[in-house]
């Protein structure tokens, strides 16, 4: 017997309305999720937002299926369920639900959520998790004693890593985190994170030469990419060592002023130590070829630590990852390839070992 067209609509409609009944959704405010990085839980009510990468949500469930709830194209996440490999998801354009894991085994699941790009355009806010109908959240996940701050540019939030180096524009599909020398250095040690990096940032000029509002000394009191709005609550993470990896930006594009780049490490050991009195701080640079450049960083990177030492600081520090040289490949325009981040990955988390006694 053949259909018309209404009951078709008809069909297809309770199917939607069964598909709606068999999930519920647990609330990004549920005392079930543990959330790492920048996060505001008062810019959306009821939601949980933030712009930088390498946030993290980490809980546990029950249940055979798990999606998220987000606003529509607001990036990548990497998806970690149980011991399974991890994979990578993309939020689409004009959908909210994205699907995480299906087929599951019956019983109790780990799930860590971590976002892969720079959101100050995209706006990432989650909602919370779609369930199979009966099933919840368990017991709040334990993170990680240790803790690391990483601040930097677009070599920390991975910038064309997925890139073979032949891209002429910016493409998010290329960025991930994940990859990264600094979630590579976390997860090596049993660490978590925070992340405070943006492509094209400086310590005291941004790519280019450009000298806006927007540099990380400016931004870094926020919790989102801007020099306004929301403050960040420095007590919600107090880091064991805060990595910093600036300068390649000040010295990019043109003449720079090595006395400026100085003064602006200066300033900002001091604005770090101000909120991290306990934390070593560890001045990082590249990978960046051999140059003058590097020569002129790390010299502005050492006065830095001098000038911390001379006031009774000697827990700031400087660490050269090998300097790039192409031999591993490059990924898009000029940046890192994922095999030159891997190598940063793990010489930083020997340098760490050996400095936490980790």
């Amino acid at each position: 017997m053949s259909l018309n067209r209404k009951t078709i609509l008809s069909v297809i409609m309770l199917t939607i309305a069964t598909s709606a009944l068999a999930a519920h959704l647990v609330p990004a405010t549920s005392s079930g999720f543990a959330y790492t990085g920048r996060t505001s839980h008062t810019y959306k009510p009821g939601a949980v937002a933030w712009t930088y990468p390498g946030v993290q949500i980490r809980c546990t469930f029950s249940g055979t299926s798990v999606q998220m709830k987000t606003n529509p194209d607001c990036g990548y996440f990497m998806v970690e369920i149980d011991s399974m490999a991890p994979h990578k998801v993309q939020v689409m354009k004009g959908s909210n639900i994205t699907l995480l894991g299906k087929d599951l085994p019956e019983g109790e699941h780990s799930l860590t959520l971590t976002y892969l790009i720079e959101g100050h355009a995209k706006k990432p806010t989650f909602y919370g998790l779609l369930l199979d109908d009966g099933c919840d959240l368990g017991e709040r996940p334990v993170l990680p004693e240790r803790r690391i701050e990483f601040i930097g540019n677009s070599i920390t939030c991975g910038y064309g890593i997925e890139g073979d180096g032949t891209e002429k524009t910016f493409l998010f599909s290329k960025q991930n985190f994940y990859y990264t020398y600094a979630a590579i250095a976390a997860r090596n040690l049993g660490a978590q994170y925070q992340v405070c990096a943006r492509s094209g940032i400086g310590i005291y000029r941004n790519y280019a030469g450009k000298i806006p509002d927007q540099i990380m000394p400016n931004i870094y009191p926020h919790t989102f990419y801007t020099t306004n709005g929301e403050l960040w609550d420095f007590s919600r993470f107090q880091p064991d060592v805060v990595c910093v990896n600036l300068g390649c930006n000040d010295t990019s594009v043109g003449e720079y002023d090595k006395a400026r780049l100085t003064e602006a490490f200066k300033s900002f050991t001091k604005m770090l130590r101000g909120h991290y009195p306990k934390a070593k701080i560890v001045y990082l640079i590249g990978a960046i070829p051999r140059s003058k450049r590097l020569t002129d960083i790390n010299d502005a990177q050492d006065a830095a630590i001098a000038d911390a030492a001379s006031r009774g600081d000697r827990e700031v520090y400087r660490m050269n990852f090998t300097p790039e040289d192409k031999s591993l490949g490059m990924g898009s325009q000029g940046h890192p390839s994922m095999r030159r981040q891997a190598l940063m990955g793990e010489e930083l988390t020997t340098y760490l070992r050996n400095l936490m006694g980790w």
